[in-house]
């Protein structure tokens, strides 16, 4: 009789035994998946903090390009200013709040602004990155020849921006430059920025 009690224990506790392994597996799982989205979090949050960065559209400079408010993300990534570029610059001008602007000219390159026409010219071709002519002047002269390790930045929002046009911002040294302005992402569906 001991012994056919002994096998009844053995196989009662047998039977256990998968219901064990499937509560042990159920959280196994539960504690992998919080360890792959902690894993997840720490290489979003090292990207943002070394690849990329968030700014936010400040004033209507940028208009109808950006909005104020928009949010958009940015790159320095082995980024070397380009005409077109839409960039961010920090320190441009005394309030040394980041602003952002768009490249119209790099090192070298000969701007002409003919403020009775509005029309922009780099190395004597029209520049199209903005439907408004440019017709505010500052105090810069223009043609004025790019200096090296410079950029010559304007708001598309030629009207209302504050840029290259003045000695307040001037040709912008490269190294004030943040990044390029790589997409929106705030308001969503409009990812797009050109």
């Amino acid at each position: 009789m001991r012994k056919i009690e002994e096998y009844s224990i053995l196989l009662s506790s047998d039977a256990d035994a998968p219901k064990k392994k499937k509560e042990k597996k159920g959280k196994l799982n539960i504690f992998e998946v919080f360890e792959a989205g902690v894993a997840a979090l720490v290489v979003v949050t090292i990207l943002f903090l070394f690849c990329f960065r968030v700014f936010s559209v400040d004033g209507p400079s940028m208009k109808p390009t950006l909005q104020p408010e928009d949010r958009v993300v940015v790159s320095n990534i082995g980024y070397k200013a380009q005409q077109g570029d839409i960039v961010v610059l920090s320190g441009a001008d005394s309030s040394q709040k980041p602003i952002i602007k768009r490249v119209i000219a790099v090192a070298g390159d000969v701007v002409d602004i003919n403020f009775t026409s509005g029309i922009v010219t780099v190395n004597g071709k029209e520049e199209h990155f903005s439907d408004e002519l440019t017709t505010q002047q500052a105090d810069i002269a223009f043609p004025l020849t790019v200096p090296e390790g410079t950029v010559f930045v304007l708001g598309d929002n030629r009207g209302v921006s504050l840029d290259s046009r003045s000695s307040r911002i001037g040709c912008v040294d490269e190294r004030k430059i943040v990044g390029k302005v790589l997409f929106r992402f705030y308001p969503l569906g409009d990812w797009k920025v050109e």
